[in-house]
């Protein structure tokens, strides 16, 4: 019997040591290293069916001689997933999906593999077909192109890949299996690191796409070694507010696309539907105009969205003011304050302000600046701007009002919704002619106070 070798991992990052130590000198995280079993039995008997069902020639070409007809994006019926991957999924890719638990990973998956015309495995560990079932009849009772294999062994799942041979494979979870060539329990770093080289030799051989869903830490990174994010091609992230029902699909790494592309959905009892026109749900009804309200122009990828900013400004009650922001960077929203204070006159400095971003978004769009001054300006004078106004400039420590990318696409989106009056830096160069919106150019803060108030 061959002597069982172990090594030491951290579980942060993934590093290894030949020996214990109390602080990982890569990560510098405290008590993440532990010992792994690594020792593998011969491979002399095993054929993977990526081996035995090869497609690919493993021989030099010339770039210009690499035929690349055949490997046509696969459409997933799903026009968010498929923007957010770039226009559909690349054969032979393997993509990461990560999120907090309960956030809808493995509802999004099932639906896609629900509604795809491909004929798709859907492999579960961590709940039995039963289960599945009652989940797939909420979401689309009737489908003929979706078998469910609940298994965590690689080998197993692999003969089942071989039998099937099926155009898309889904794992449900990557932390769930597990190998026969590592003694470690699943969801270590040993573990995940050789199952998630067995899926990407199936899946670059075979050229079947595989998805991926990954656990993530109360950090909220993935689970696991840094190296699982390095080693597949597509890295998503499915965030959210528990409290609200939308959640956004992002693409933090992406080998055969742009990563700055957005998927937004809506959490229904039928499962997630897909929100083609966000800006009419990030913006609230009201009866009525209140007061520190405005609406931004952002950006998010190639699609251009408007939000609904809101401000509070009140009297601070105790000795230190309150500063706090949801959905804002609060360090901005600090600068934003000084810049009011120092160039417009606006005594702050003894009040509370409060920032929200609707919706449950984030947003890090510079453009939002002009917004979130105009509602703090609205909510400190206590009169409410008019509903159809909307902003899209960034603002400068020395209160000058700068230009922002793509402004002719945010003048189009809310021309479209029916907004009369966008505020813009007078810096911006305009192409647009017989615009139906009124363009008010403005070059410093005190020009939009004069405006406003």
């Amino acid at each position: 019997m061959a002597k069982v070798k172990t090594t030491f991992f951290c579980q942060s990052c993934g590093s290894q040591y030949s020996k214990w130590q109390g602080q990982c000198t890569a990560c510098k995280q405290w008590n993440t290293i532990v010992e792994e079993v690594i020792q593998k039995p011969e491979k002399s008997d095993w054929k993977t069916p990526a081996t035995s069902t090869s497609k690919r020639v493993s021989k030099p070409l010339k770039i210009n001689e690499i035929d690349d007809s055949k490997d046509a994006r696969m459409n997933m019926q799903d026009a968010e997933f498929n923007r957010v991957l770039g226009g559909g999924m690349v054969p032979g890719s393997l993509t990461l999906l990560g999120g907090e638990p309960g956030i809808g990973k493995s509802t999004l998956l099932l639906q896609i593999a629900l509604k795809s015309p491909y004929k798709t495995l859907y492999v579960s560990g961590e709940e039995s077909q039963k289960q599945i079932k009652m989940r797939a009849k909420r979401i689309q009772p009737d489908s003929d192109n979706c078998y469910i294999l609940t298994e965590t062994k690689t080998q197993n799942i692999f003969k089942q890949v071989e039998a099937l041979e099926p155009d898309i494979v889904v794992v449900d979870s990557i932390q769930t299996l597990h190998s026969d060539y590592i003694e470690s329990s699943p969801g270590s770093i040993s573990q995940i690191k050789e199952c998630t080289t067995e899926l990407i030799k199936f899946a670059k051989e075979t050229a079947t796409p595989v998805l991926l869903i990954g656990h993530i830490t109360k950090d909220g990174n993935i689970a696991g070694p840094k190296i699982l994010e390095h080693m597949v091609d597509t890295v998503l992230q499915f965030e959210g507010d528990r409290n609200h029902v939308f959640r956004i699909l992002r693409a933090n790494k992406n080998r055969f696309g742009s990563t700055n592309e957005l998927g937004i959905y809506e959490m229904q009892g039928s499962g997630l539907r897909e929100v083609s026109n966000p800006s009419e749900i990030l913006i609230s009804e009201k009866d009525g105009e209140l007061s520190g309200n405005a609406i931004a122009a952002t950006l998010e990828g190639m699609r251009p969205l408007m939000i609904e900013v809101q401000a509070l400004v009140s009297t601070a009650v105790y000795g230190t003011p309150q500063r706090s922001a949801t959905g804002f960077n609060a360090k901005r929203l600090n600068m934003l304050l000084a810049v009011l204070e120092k160039r417009a006159g606006f005594r702050l400095g003894a009040k509370d302000v409060f920032l929200n971003i609707t919706g449950g978004i984030t947003v890090d769009d510079p453009a939002i600046d002009l917004a979130v001054v105009a509602s703090i300006l609205s909510s400190n004078e206590d009169e409410a701007l008019q509903s159809d106004y909307c902003f899209a400039a960034e603002v400068g420590l020395s209160g000058e009002i700068r230009p922002v990318q793509r402004v002719e696409q945010r003048i189009l989106e809310a021309e479209k919704l029916g907004f009369s009056t966008i505020f813009i830096s007078k810096y911006n160069k305009i192409a647009l002619k017989n615009s139906k919106i009124k363009i008010q150019l403005i070059s410093k803060i005190e020009d939009l106070v004069d405006f406003l108030v």
